[in-house]
């Protein structure tokens, strides 16, 4: 049986869009409350039930989203241009080496309404 399970995350971040096609007021640095899930598919494991211990699952993104909390985002290592889709992309990248069956992340701006959300080739 094939289970899917989630882990939410947050983290507070500023940003800006120099991209000359940019919203003016986009342009400006600005902040915003990220939350985000990530979703692991997998067996539950015989001996303990579980598909993988949710406890360390949150120590693992913890430390990826680290970098990510109360800093400009635009001065990140491989977030030039900090879009959703981008962000999403970065997390998933770092977290996908470290959790086995790793098959979305999703990155949103609640007070906005948007998310975007990247899966796992392999998983669609």
């Amino acid at each position: 049986m094939q289970f899917e399970i989630e882990k939410d995350f947050q983290f507070e971040a500023a940003h800006y869009f120099g991209h000359a096609d940019a919203n003016d007021l986009f342009k400006k640095i600005h902040g915003h409350s990220f939350k985000g899930t990530v979703t692991i598919t997998g067996n539950a494991q015989e001996d303990k039930g579980w598909v993988r211990d949710l406890w360390k699952i949150e120590q693992i993104v913890n430390s990826v989203i680290e970098p990510l909390d109360h800093c400009l985002l635009n001065e990140v290592e491989g977030l030039d241009a900090p879009a959703l889709e981008q962000i999403a992309a970065w997390i998933f990248e770092r977290l996908a080496p470290q959790l086995p069956g790793l098959s979305c992340v999703e990155v949103g701006r609640p007070s906005c309404g948007e998310r975007a959300r990247v899966k796992s080739p392999e998983k669609g």
